[in-house]
Protein backbone atom coordinates (compact mmCIF):
# COMPACT_ATOMS: atom_id res chain seq x y z
CA UNK A 1 0.00 0.00 0.00
CA UNK A 2 1.49 3.53 -0.87
CA UNK A 3 1.79 5.77 1.88
CA UNK A 4 -0.84 8.26 2.03
CA UNK A 5 0.17 11.93 0.86
CA UNK A 6 1.24 14.52 3.65
CA UNK A 7 -1.03 17.51 3.95
CA UNK A 8 1.02 20.26 4.08
CA UNK A 9 0.75 22.15 7.09
CA UNK A 10 -0.73 25.71 7.03
CA UNK A 11 1.80 29.08 7.34
CA UNK A 12 2.04 30.24 10.48
CA UNK A 13 0.20 33.76 10.27
CA UNK A 14 2.30 36.59 12.07
CA UNK A 15 1.36 37.63 14.98
CA UNK A 16 0.13 41.47 15.21
CA UNK A 17 1.34 44.47 17.40
CA UNK A 18 0.16 46.98 18.35
CA UNK A 19 -3.12 48.42 17.45
CA UNK A 20 -4.64 47.68 13.85
CA UNK A 21 -3.93 50.42 11.12
CA UNK A 22 -7.56 50.94 10.22
CA UNK A 23 -9.88 52.24 13.10
CA UNK A 24 -12.59 49.52 14.40
CA UNK A 25 -16.20 49.75 13.17
CA UNK A 26 -18.51 51.04 15.85
CA UNK A 27 -22.23 51.73 15.41
CA UNK A 28 -22.29 55.66 15.14
CA UNK A 29 -23.90 57.97 18.10
CA UNK A 30 -25.79 60.53 17.31
CA UNK A 31 -24.53 62.18 20.54
CA UNK A 32 -21.34 61.71 19.46
CA UNK A 33 -22.40 63.46 15.66
CA UNK A 34 -24.09 66.07 17.82
CA UNK A 35 -20.90 66.71 20.42
CA UNK A 36 -18.30 67.19 17.42
CA UNK A 37 -20.95 69.53 15.43
CA UNK A 38 -21.04 71.39 18.45
CA UNK A 39 -17.23 71.38 18.85
CA UNK A 40 -16.87 72.64 15.19
CA UNK A 41 -19.58 75.21 14.75
CA UNK A 42 -19.82 76.84 18.53
CA UNK A 43 -15.72 76.16 19.89
CA UNK A 44 -14.32 76.64 15.97
CA UNK A 45 -12.22 73.50 17.13
CA UNK A 46 -10.36 72.76 13.82
CA UNK A 47 -10.48 69.90 11.63
CA UNK A 48 -7.73 67.55 13.01
CA UNK A 49 -9.25 68.39 16.65
CA UNK A 50 -12.62 67.18 15.57
CA UNK A 51 -10.77 63.83 13.81
CA UNK A 52 -8.84 63.26 17.09
CA UNK A 53 -11.99 63.42 19.32
CA UNK A 54 -13.88 61.26 16.99
CA UNK A 55 -11.47 58.52 17.04
CA UNK A 56 -10.64 58.69 20.80
CA UNK A 57 -14.93 58.48 21.90
CA UNK A 58 -14.87 55.57 19.18
CA UNK A 59 -12.27 53.86 20.92
CA UNK A 60 -14.21 54.44 24.06
CA UNK A 61 -17.18 53.16 22.52
CA UNK A 62 -15.94 50.12 21.35
CA UNK A 63 -14.35 48.67 24.82
CA UNK A 64 -17.54 49.88 26.58
CA UNK A 65 -19.59 48.03 24.30
CA UNK A 66 -17.31 45.07 24.56
CA UNK A 67 -18.31 44.84 28.03
CA UNK A 68 -21.81 45.32 27.32
CA UNK A 69 -22.06 49.15 28.30
CA UNK A 70 -23.24 52.01 26.07
CA UNK A 71 -20.84 55.36 26.13
CA UNK A 72 -23.90 57.28 26.68
CA UNK A 73 -24.30 55.35 30.49
CA UNK A 74 -20.90 54.83 31.37
CA UNK A 75 -19.93 55.39 34.91
CA UNK A 76 -16.85 56.51 36.52
CA UNK A 77 -15.47 53.07 37.27
CA UNK A 78 -15.86 52.37 34.02
CA UNK A 79 -14.22 55.32 32.73
CA UNK A 80 -11.26 54.83 35.18
CA UNK A 81 -10.74 50.82 34.17
CA UNK A 82 -10.89 52.32 30.37
CA UNK A 83 -7.71 54.64 31.23
CA UNK A 84 -6.12 51.94 33.41
CA UNK A 85 -6.49 49.71 30.23
CA UNK A 86 -4.79 51.80 27.95
CA UNK A 87 -1.64 51.22 29.38
CA UNK A 88 -1.19 47.89 28.76
CA UNK A 89 -3.05 47.56 25.66
CA UNK A 90 -0.36 46.34 22.96
CA UNK A 91 2.07 46.22 25.56
CA UNK A 92 2.70 50.05 24.85
CA UNK A 93 2.42 52.72 27.61
CA UNK A 94 0.66 55.73 25.37
CA UNK A 95 2.59 58.73 26.05
CA UNK A 96 0.79 61.41 28.95
CA UNK A 97 -0.51 63.69 26.16
CA UNK A 98 -2.42 61.22 24.21
CA UNK A 99 -4.03 59.88 27.43
CA UNK A 100 -4.64 64.25 28.35
CA UNK A 101 -6.11 64.24 25.40
CA UNK A 102 -8.39 60.77 25.51
CA UNK A 103 -9.36 62.63 28.86
CA UNK A 104 -10.16 65.98 27.37
CA UNK A 105 -12.32 64.08 24.89
CA UNK A 106 -14.39 62.39 27.60
CA UNK A 107 -14.70 65.07 30.02
CA UNK A 108 -15.88 67.30 27.37
CA UNK A 109 -18.02 64.44 25.58
CA UNK A 110 -19.83 64.05 29.19
CA UNK A 111 -19.88 67.67 29.86
CA UNK A 112 -22.05 68.57 26.94
CA UNK A 113 -24.91 64.99 27.42
CA UNK A 114 -25.31 67.04 31.04
CA UNK A 115 -25.50 70.50 28.98
CA UNK A 116 -28.22 68.75 26.74
CA UNK A 117 -30.01 66.65 29.50
CA UNK A 118 -29.14 63.53 28.53
CA UNK A 119 -27.52 63.00 31.80
CA UNK A 120 -27.80 64.20 35.36
CA UNK A 121 -24.45 63.60 36.55
CA UNK A 122 -21.00 64.08 34.68
CA UNK A 123 -18.91 60.30 35.05
CA UNK A 124 -15.63 62.12 34.00
CA UNK A 125 -15.32 65.15 36.39
CA UNK A 126 -14.02 62.66 39.16
CA UNK A 127 -10.96 61.56 37.33
CA UNK A 128 -7.78 62.53 37.63
CA UNK A 129 -5.46 64.23 34.56
CA UNK A 130 -2.12 61.92 34.26
CA UNK A 131 1.28 63.52 35.02
CA UNK A 132 2.42 65.76 31.52
CA UNK A 133 6.25 66.26 30.97
CA UNK A 134 7.52 69.20 29.52
CA UNK A 135 9.73 67.81 26.48
CA UNK A 136 11.75 70.88 25.03
CA UNK A 137 11.18 71.34 21.66
CA UNK A 138 13.53 69.84 19.00
CA UNK A 139 15.13 72.33 16.74
CA UNK A 140 17.73 72.89 13.87
CA UNK A 141 20.16 75.31 14.18
CA UNK A 142 20.65 78.57 11.98
CA UNK A 143 23.16 77.23 9.72
CA UNK A 144 21.22 73.95 9.24
CA UNK A 145 17.99 76.16 8.65
CA UNK A 146 20.29 78.37 5.74
CA UNK A 147 21.66 75.02 4.10
CA UNK A 148 18.17 73.58 3.43
CA UNK A 149 17.29 77.36 1.47
CA UNK A 150 20.65 77.11 -0.19
CA UNK A 151 19.60 73.51 -1.68
CA UNK A 152 16.22 74.96 -2.42
CA UNK A 153 18.05 77.56 -4.09
CA UNK A 154 19.36 75.18 -5.99
CA UNK A 155 16.36 72.96 -7.23
CA UNK A 156 15.46 76.23 -10.25
CA UNK A 157 12.19 75.72 -12.07
CA UNK A 158 8.83 76.12 -10.24
CA UNK A 159 9.32 73.36 -8.07
CA UNK A 160 12.33 74.82 -7.07
CA UNK A 161 10.92 78.32 -6.82
CA UNK A 162 7.77 77.08 -4.85
CA UNK A 163 9.83 75.41 -2.11
CA UNK A 164 11.75 78.09 -1.36
CA UNK A 165 8.64 80.16 -0.96
CA UNK A 166 7.74 77.85 1.45
CA UNK A 167 10.58 77.78 3.47
CA UNK A 168 11.45 81.02 3.51
CA UNK A 169 7.65 82.27 4.84
CA UNK A 170 7.71 79.37 7.27
CA UNK A 171 10.77 80.23 9.17
CA UNK A 172 9.58 84.16 8.70
CA UNK A 173 6.80 83.66 9.95
CA UNK A 174 6.37 80.70 12.25
CA UNK A 175 3.22 79.80 11.27
CA UNK A 176 1.45 76.37 11.47
CA UNK A 177 1.60 73.62 8.78
CA UNK A 178 -1.97 73.37 7.82
CA UNK A 179 -1.73 77.74 8.13
CA UNK A 180 0.99 77.70 5.89
CA UNK A 181 0.13 75.30 3.02
CA UNK A 182 -3.75 76.51 3.54
CA UNK A 183 -2.70 80.32 3.04
CA UNK A 184 -5.41 82.03 0.01
CA UNK A 185 -4.11 84.58 -2.24
CA UNK A 186 -6.02 86.95 0.02
CA UNK A 187 -3.50 86.40 3.44
CA UNK A 188 -0.79 88.61 1.20
CA UNK A 189 -1.20 92.27 2.07
CA UNK A 190 -1.46 94.96 -0.44
CA UNK A 191 2.13 96.25 0.44
CA UNK A 192 3.71 92.23 -0.03
CA UNK A 193 5.54 93.12 3.59
CA UNK A 194 3.03 90.86 5.71
CA UNK A 195 0.09 87.96 5.83
CA UNK A 196 -3.02 87.92 7.28
CA UNK A 197 -3.54 84.18 9.00
CA UNK A 198 -6.54 82.72 10.07
CA UNK A 199 -5.28 80.03 12.60
CA UNK A 200 -7.08 77.92 15.56
CA UNK A 201 -10.78 79.09 15.96
CA UNK A 202 -10.96 81.09 13.23
CA UNK A 203 -8.84 84.43 15.09
CA UNK A 204 -7.00 86.37 12.26
CA UNK A 205 -3.17 87.93 13.11
CA UNK A 206 -0.93 89.80 11.64
CA UNK A 207 2.41 88.24 10.21
CA UNK A 208 5.36 90.12 9.07
CA UNK A 209 7.23 88.77 6.12
CA UNK A 210 11.07 89.37 6.25
CA UNK A 211 12.71 90.79 2.93
CA UNK A 212 14.13 87.21 1.44
CA UNK A 213 10.30 85.84 1.88
CA UNK A 214 8.85 88.48 0.30
CA UNK A 215 11.67 88.27 -2.08
CA UNK A 216 11.07 84.38 -2.29
CA UNK A 217 7.27 84.99 -2.65
CA UNK A 218 8.11 87.40 -6.04
CA UNK A 219 9.90 84.63 -7.52
CA UNK A 220 7.45 82.12 -7.00
CA UNK A 221 4.45 84.19 -7.91
CA UNK A 222 4.91 83.82 -11.85
CA UNK A 223 5.12 80.27 -11.84
CA UNK A 224 2.03 79.68 -9.45
CA UNK A 225 -0.34 78.83 -12.19
CA UNK A 226 2.02 75.94 -13.06
CA UNK A 227 0.58 73.80 -10.08
CA UNK A 228 -2.57 74.73 -11.11
CA UNK A 229 -5.31 72.24 -13.89
CA UNK A 230 -6.23 74.53 -16.43
CA UNK A 231 -9.09 76.29 -16.11
CA UNK A 232 -9.47 76.20 -12.73
CA UNK A 233 -6.83 79.27 -11.81
CA UNK A 234 -9.80 81.64 -10.61
CA UNK A 235 -11.62 78.79 -8.00
CA UNK A 236 -13.93 79.65 -5.98
CA UNK A 237 -10.90 79.68 -3.36
CA UNK A 238 -7.48 80.67 -4.88
CA UNK A 239 -4.45 79.31 -2.92
CA UNK A 240 -1.04 80.80 -2.72
CA UNK A 241 0.72 76.84 -2.86
CA UNK A 242 -1.91 75.39 -4.96
CA UNK A 243 -1.83 71.54 -6.33
CA UNK A 244 -2.77 69.53 -9.03
CA UNK A 245 -3.31 66.33 -7.53
CA UNK A 246 -4.92 67.69 -4.15
CA UNK A 247 -8.34 67.22 -3.79
CA UNK A 248 -8.11 69.98 -1.33
CA UNK A 249 -6.81 71.88 -4.03
CA UNK A 250 -3.73 73.05 -1.92
CA UNK A 251 -0.12 71.29 -1.48
CA UNK A 252 -0.97 68.70 1.37
CA UNK A 253 1.40 68.69 4.73
CA UNK A 254 2.37 65.61 3.78
CA UNK A 255 3.41 66.00 0.65
CA UNK A 256 5.15 69.37 2.35
CA UNK A 257 7.03 67.35 4.99
CA UNK A 258 7.84 64.38 2.06
CA UNK A 259 9.73 67.50 0.69
CA UNK A 260 11.45 68.61 3.52
CA UNK A 261 12.77 65.13 4.30
CA UNK A 262 14.04 65.12 0.69
CA UNK A 263 16.06 68.40 1.41
CA UNK A 264 17.14 67.31 4.50
CA UNK A 265 19.12 64.69 2.89
CA UNK A 266 20.39 66.64 -0.02
CA UNK A 267 21.72 69.17 2.71
CA UNK A 268 23.37 66.21 4.90
CA UNK A 269 20.76 66.76 7.81
CA UNK A 270 19.32 63.90 9.36
CA UNK A 271 15.42 63.68 7.52
CA UNK A 272 14.45 62.48 11.52
CA UNK A 273 15.39 66.05 13.04
CA UNK A 274 13.57 68.03 10.03
CA UNK A 275 9.67 68.89 9.79
CA UNK A 276 7.59 71.55 9.37
CA UNK A 277 7.13 71.45 13.65
CA UNK A 278 10.39 72.07 13.70
CA UNK A 279 11.26 74.90 11.56
CA UNK A 280 8.28 76.83 13.57
CA UNK A 281 9.91 75.61 16.34
CA UNK A 282 13.56 76.94 15.06
CA UNK A 283 11.71 80.17 14.41
CA UNK A 284 10.19 80.87 17.26
CA UNK A 285 13.73 79.80 19.74
CA UNK A 286 15.99 81.83 16.91
CA UNK A 287 13.86 85.00 17.39
CA UNK A 288 14.23 84.72 21.71
CA UNK A 289 17.86 84.11 20.63
CA UNK A 290 18.40 87.68 19.26
CA UNK A 291 16.13 89.47 21.85
CA UNK A 292 12.93 89.55 20.92
CA UNK A 293 10.64 89.85 23.95
CA UNK A 294 8.11 86.95 24.61
CA UNK A 295 4.60 88.44 23.96
CA UNK A 296 5.80 89.30 20.30
CA UNK A 297 6.75 85.61 19.48
CA UNK A 298 3.25 84.67 21.13
CA UNK A 299 1.13 86.60 18.91
CA UNK A 300 3.13 85.61 15.77
CA UNK A 301 2.85 81.63 16.66
CA UNK A 302 -0.97 82.62 17.33
CA UNK A 303 -0.55 80.97 20.94
CA UNK A 304 -3.62 81.82 22.85
CA UNK A 305 -1.77 81.29 26.54
CA UNK A 306 1.30 82.45 26.51
CA UNK A 307 2.50 79.65 28.67
CA UNK A 308 2.62 77.75 25.49
CA UNK A 309 5.42 80.26 24.34
CA UNK A 310 7.05 80.01 27.49
CA UNK A 311 8.53 76.42 26.55
CA UNK A 312 10.73 78.14 24.35
CA UNK A 313 12.65 80.36 26.73
CA UNK A 314 13.45 76.50 28.48
CA UNK A 315 15.41 75.84 25.08
CA UNK A 316 17.13 79.58 25.07
CA UNK A 317 18.05 78.84 28.74
CA UNK A 318 19.78 75.34 27.55
CA UNK A 319 21.72 76.67 25.36
CA UNK A 320 23.25 78.98 26.70
CA UNK A 321 23.94 76.56 29.84
CA UNK A 322 25.80 74.76 27.37
CA UNK A 323 27.07 77.59 25.53
CA UNK A 324 28.71 78.47 28.86
CA UNK A 325 29.75 75.17 29.68
CA UNK A 326 31.85 75.20 26.45
CA UNK A 327 33.25 78.33 25.85
CA UNK A 328 33.60 79.71 29.83
CA UNK A 329 37.61 79.99 30.91
CA UNK A 330 36.62 79.03 34.48
CA UNK A 331 33.34 76.42 33.39
CA UNK A 332 35.85 73.20 33.38
CA UNK A 333 38.55 73.80 35.20
CA UNK A 334 39.42 70.96 37.37
CA UNK A 335 38.32 71.54 40.86
CA UNK A 336 41.36 71.71 43.52
CA UNK A 337 41.30 69.33 46.37
CA UNK A 338 42.41 70.67 49.39
CA UNK A 339 44.41 67.75 51.60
Amino acid sequence: MSPMPKTPLPKAQPKRRGRPCKPRPIAASPHVDAFLDMLTAERGAALNTRMAYERDLADLALWLAQRGQPLEKAVTEDLRAYLAFQYVEGGQKPAPRTLARRLSAMRQFYRFLVSEGRRVDDPASALDSPKQGRPLPKILTVEEVTRMIDSAQTRGGPEGLRLVALLEVLYATGLRVSELVGLPMAAILRDGRGLIVRGKGGKERMVPLSEPASAALNAYLPWRNHFILAGRENGPVAFLFPSRSSTNGHLTRQRFAQLLKELAIESNIDPEKVSPHVLRHAFATHLLDRGADLRSVQKMLGHADIATTQIYTHVVSERLKQVVHEHHPLARRKTVRTQ
